[in-house]
């Protein structure tokens, strides 16, 4: 049986051994900043700041996961969840960038048990966008000294994990990190500096490099890869096109699937001093076993000072460059075009682009209003179409030939949305933040069915 009923045959089957979840981040759920040890993020520094998250939101307590987990993997578990993503909080593992903290790695080990007996795959992120404070205070991810501290947390973190866990990611979207934290200055640690945006790039994808033979000594049998976030660009302005790609999307499927940055890019980078030095590139295009790839929109381009809105400063070198919105498409909450299409090019190109590569979906959701009725139900049915539009998205990649192995939603729960504080809420279970009850959403229960399914109706 379903939960919702009968269970029905799936019209759109998935591959047999597709592996279904959802993700989470750290900084997002686990709350318990100060607890066994922890010290600050550059997130926890971040929010403080007078006016740098909505609200004044803080991640103390989020959804208290580190308290809570074993209440939400039963919540998985009753989804039939095969599998779930989480990241590594880095200021647990190793405080301030220094010493190993052992009680933080007890709660990664607690949290790693409890999954695999629940019967859920454990699926590990290394760095979801906390760093610790006092190595941005030492220069951040635009000092090369950072990539290889992170070398140092990735070692920590697989020698104790790495025999149970069979799925790791190095970074997760390592654009947003560089370029919406040291050029636009929205994310942490809020800085506008297009120099230190370029450095980061680099650096990030450097201790991407210098993490995985860590990552394959102590778990040899694991399946290794790093998350992009990767956004198709089109338009007619071919040049619009090329700049816009290049940052968001080539700058890093080329350098470690291909291992060489684009020439033309490089050129565009050169006025920021990137900083890349012989052996650089050997190291980041270490062979990797699967690619995360979070999709939620695309982008269309021109370079017409008529249309469209200007670039942010997050647009290093392309700053005359304009989005154009599309007027027809619906939104989300959070303001961004709903474009499934989108999805299947997005996989069909690094699948004919690039050599071949296990693919999964990492990340794939939406933030709505989710309004609690009177018997206390969330009917988000906008999420319901959301999630059904991107899946046969996804099955339209495989039927056309695309590995991929598995969708990971996000997100399992209601949670520190960024700069965003708690004001959107992109979770299948809701939650009450002032009492953290979760309520599983409508779209749990439709997720559930096409998990027990293995596929769309």
């Amino acid at each position: 049986m379903s939960v919702l009923g009968e269970q029905v045959a799936a019209a759109l089957e998935f591959p047999p051994g597709f592996l279904w979840g959802a993700s989470t981040a750290a900084f997002q759920i686990e709350g318990a900043t100060r607890q066994d040890g922890r010290t600050d993020s550059i997130w926890d520094a971040f929010s403080r700041r007078p006016g740098a998250v909505a609200g004044g939101d803080t991640g103390e307590p989020a959804a208290d996961h580190y308290h809570r987990y074993r209440d939400d993997v039963a919540l998985m578990r009753a989804l039939g969840f095969g599998a779930y993503r989480f990241s590594i909080a880095w200021s647990r593992v190793r405080p301030d960038g220094g010493e190993v903290n052992p009680k933080g790695l007890d709660f990664y080990d607690r949290l790693t048990d409890e999954l695999l007996a629940n019967g859920i795959t454990p699926w590990a992120t290394l760095y979801h966008f906390d760093l610790p404070q006092a190595l941005e205070e030492a220069g951040g991810w635009a000092n090369r000294d950072t990539a290889f501290r992170f070398a140092e947390f990735a070692e920590t973190s697989v020698a104790r994990l790495g025999d149970r866990i069979p799925f790791w990611s190095t970074l997760n979207e390592p654009w947003c990190s560089a370029f919406l934290g040291y050029a636009a200055g929205i994310h942490a640690p809020g800085r506008r500096e297009p120099e230190a945006a370029a450095a980061a790039a680099h650096h990030l994808l450097l201790a991407h490099g210098l993490a995985m033979p860590e990552l394959r000594r102590h778990a040899p049998a694991a399946r290794l890869g790093i998350t992009l976030n990767l956004y198709p660009v089109q338009g007619e302005d071919q040049e619009a096109v090329r700049k816009i790609d290049g940052l968001q999307n080539r700058l890093f499927l080329d350098p470690v699937l291909l291992g060489r940055y684009p020439e033309d890019l490089l050129a565009d980078l050169e006025p920021f001093g990137f900083p890349v030095r012989d052996g650089d590139l050997a190291a980041i295009g270490t062979p990797i076993d699967q690619l995360g790839i979070n999709y939620y929109r695309g982008y269309e381009v021109t370079r017409d000072p008529a249309l469209g809105e200007a670039a942010g400063p997050e647009w290093i070198g392309a700053r005359e460059v304009r989005f154009i919105p599309d007027p027809h498409a619906p939104l989300t909450e959070s303001g961004w075009q709903v474009e499934p299409d989108k999805l299947t090019d997005t996989l069909l190109r690094v699948h004919r682009e690039y050599p071949h590569i296990p693919l999964y979906v990492t990340e794939n959701g939406a933030a709505y209003p989710d309004d609690v009725g009177p018997d206390g139900e969330i009917a988000d049915d906008d999420r319901i179409g959301f999630l059904d539009s991107h899946l046969r998205a996804a099955h339209a990649a495989v039927a056309q030939g695309v590995d991929l192995r598995g969708f990971f939603y996000w997100s399992l729960l209601d949670n520190f949305e960024w700069a965003e504080g708690y004001a959107k809420r992109f979770g299948l279970v809701h939650v009450d933040y002032a009492t953290q009850e979760r309520t599983p959403k409508r779209s749990a229960a439709w997720y559930a069915n096409v998990i027990a399914a293995n596929g769309l109706r």
